[in-house]
């Protein structure tokens, strides 16, 4: 792989990476003095607590019950203790706390040692079965083999887990690489994750674990058929990252969308929540060796794509911090950005080569994940066709890693299966057409694609030092980022955040932390 074409500072890039580093060193303070209901729930979700009541998920139940000021001991001491006092079974004991039944503070003190013994137990049950997930990945990949990159991407909305699989199969007949399940309309705004399977949904399917479960087994399936590995996508997102995180490593997903600030800005989830929130479900992902996907390219439907080309890739420095501060190797950072420059901008298509092999070399080792054009779609499919060829192309020659495929009904309606069929040809041919054109071709060091490359760097080296002095809670408050304000103390899901007690105590917490064998790696090949 050519990635040393626009002859870009390697220097600047390093400095970049540290105020990168130095951006995200007191969010990580704060983050590693804090923790969330939703992180306790997913302690609870990987100790095996996956049952219901009245349609409320158990952990939900038990850790809304306890107060904040007792959580700060962490779900499991109060768990372990009430195990360790009952004589009870888990999955037992979370029937009787649900349906109140049992209360956890009226639980006796017991010594903290049988406490530790019995949660460091339940963590490794549940961290073995991300660890099982992760070898069954790996033991298809290996039999079935990877397709040719860039995988083509396509998405299924139908809100009918049933009739996404019927879509999904489909996709991956004709071509498709991943397929990613949309999700229901504000289900990150939901501060639990809904039980069972699901048959309704507007703009997309709930994302449940049986949901899960019945979209990994389609895919399976239709992966043997046609010979090739095929990925599962979903949402790790919202007010219920983390627990998304957990559900999806239990079952097996491939990728999941997961950004360190898209929640703040594009959903006005709290900023402190989700900080806390994606350290602990990207700690997961590394454990289970789940790729996750940025939300970079989403800036650039708010803000002018030629002009802020910056912004996102001072996000994709400080995503790549933060991804690897929770063990994230650069295999798994799926990094994101888009073909959004307008149509109309004279040589735009070579400002778009520009910023996509910036990205491919300065993050070489990432699975990129590349987003097609949308804001710009007008509803004329004949352009929008052509609009999604270049995008194509632009893939294949800067050796993309993730091709999300545009669709020429973009803009009109929600795509039908001929959309996504014409989609999957307009990129198989151009793919097949094109493999090694990349290969082919050297860029002027004095041209216009070479000098767009270094203004971009220049400027995304002059931004982060921009952030490093406010910090980037207040970078984002000042609407630093896709030019949108969130206040530092606003947005949902403050009240979720607490500090924790010097005794706090979280096994599978500790467990995923000691397992910073990927980062080690990491730092020590790059």
């Amino acid at each position: 792989m050519a990635y040393r074409k626009l002859n870009l500072d390697r220097d600047k890039i390093d400095n970049c990476r540290g105020l990168a580093t130095r951006i995200a060193a007191p969010v990580q303070r704060y983050i590693d003095r804090h923790s969330t209901t939703s992180t306790e729930r997913s302690v609870l979700r990987l100790f095996g607590i996956n049952d219901a009541h009245m349609e409320m998920p158990h952990v939900s139940l038990i850790v809304d019950r306890l107060s904040k000021d007792k959580l700060r001991l962490g779900i499991a001491t109060w768990f372990c203790r009430a195990l360790v006092h009952t004589g009870l079974k888990p999955i037992q004991l979370a029937h009787e706390l649900a349906t109140d039944h049992i209360k956890l503070e009226n639980m006796p003190e017991v010594p903290f040692d049988k406490i530790k013994k019995i949660g460091i137990k339940l963590a490794q049950d549940g961290v073995k079965k991300l660890d099982d997930a992760r070898t069954s990945r790996e033991k298809l990949v290996y039999k079935l083999g990877n397709p040719p990159t860039p995988y083509k991407y396509l998405i299924v909305a139908t809100g009918n887990i049933y009739d996404d699989c019927a879509q999904a199969v489909s996709a991956v007949e004709c071509g498709a690489d991943i397929i990613a399940v949309i999700r229901t309309t504000a289900q990150s705004l939901l501060d639990y994750v809904p039980n069972g399977i699901s048959t309704e949904g507007s703009g997309g399917t709930l994302a449940t674990q049986d949901n899960f479960r019945i979209m990994r087994k389609a895919l399976d399936d239709a992966a043997k058929k046609a010979g090739r590995y095929v990925r599962l996508v979903n949402y790790s997102s919202g007010l219920c990252m983390s627990e998304i995180a957990a559900l999806g490593a239990l079952e097996r997903l491939d990728v999941l969308l997961n950004d360190s600030m898209y929640g703040i800005l594009f959903r006005d989830i709290n900023m402190k929540r989700t900080f806390v929130d994606q350290y602990f479900s990207r700690l997961i992902c590394a454990r289970a060796g789940i790729m996750i996907n940025t939300g970079e390219d989403n800036y650039l439907t708010t803000t002018d794509a030629y002009r802020n080309a910056h912004h996102v890739f001072a996000s994709q420095f400080i995503n790549e911090r933060f991804a690897l501060n929770a063990g994230l190797p650069p295999e798994l950072m799926g990094l994101g950005h888009a073909f959004e420059i307008d149509p109309n901008v004279e040589d735009g298509f070579l400002y778009e080569l520009a910023q996509a092999q910036m990205v491919r070399e300065i993050f070489p080792r990432a699975p990129i994940k590349y987003m097609p054009p949308t804001k710009h779609m007008t509803g004329d499919i004949f352009k929008g066709n052509v609009q999604d060829a270049m995008f194509n192309m632009s893939a294949i020659i800067t050796e993309q890693s993730i091709q999300l495929l545009g669709i020429p009904t973009e803009a009109m309606h929600n795509p039908h299966l001929q959309d996504r069929f014409w989609a999957l040809r307009n990129a198989n041919y151009i793919f097949n057409n094109a493999r090694s054109l990349g290969d082919e071709i050297t860029f002027n060091p004095n041209g216009k694609i070479a000098r767009r490359a270094q203004t971009v760097l220049e400027n995304t080296h002059k931004y982060l030092k921009k952030i490093e002095t406010a910090g980037l809670m207040k970078a984002i408050s000042r609407g630093m980022f896709a030019e949108i304000e969130r206040d530092e103390n606003g947005g949902k899901g403050l009240e979720g955040v607490f500090q924790k007690d010097r005794r706090y105590f979280n096994p599978v917490l500790d467990l995923l932390k000691s397992d910073d064998r990927q980062e080690v790696a990491s730092n020590r090949r790059g």
